[in-house]
């Protein structure tokens, strides 16, 4: 059974930097879009960056310029580099990850547990 485990959140300052980590376990065949999300309490969940199996990557305009999304597709993770963080930074974040477990298996959309972040001084 394939699951993503996110880890890196935590608790940091108002412009500090965090780095959040989502490492798939299981097996996995192929491995295509993935990306984060978070969630604020009270607020519905949003899209934060995604990064395509060939690293073409997209964000959200509230963290251009601050956050990069990268992966190391034969670590089958993904990655989330938060610099110069708000308080509004703060919410849940969620990996996202499509992936095929086998050659005649369809993909499947996955989701992580979760990590907190919090931005506070």
């Amino acid at each position: 059974q394939v699951q993503f485990v996110e880890s890196g959140g935590g608790l940091v300052q108002p412009g500090g930097s965090l780095r959040l980590s989502c490492a798939a376990s299981g097996s996995i065949f192929s491995l295509y879009g993935m990306g984060w999300y978070r969630q604020a309490p009270g607020k519905q969940r949003e899209l934060v960056a995604t990064v395509t199996s060939s690293g073409r990557t997209t964000y959200a305009d509230s963290v251009k310029g601050r956050f990069t999304i990268s992966r190391d597709n034969a670590k089958n993770t993904v990655y989330l580099q938060m610099n110069s963080l708000k308080p509004e930074d703060t919410a849940v974040y969620y990996c996202n990850a499509a992936a095929q477990t086998t050659m005649s298996s369809r993909p499947w959309t996955y989701w992580g547990q979760g990590t907190q972040v919090a931005v506070a001084s």
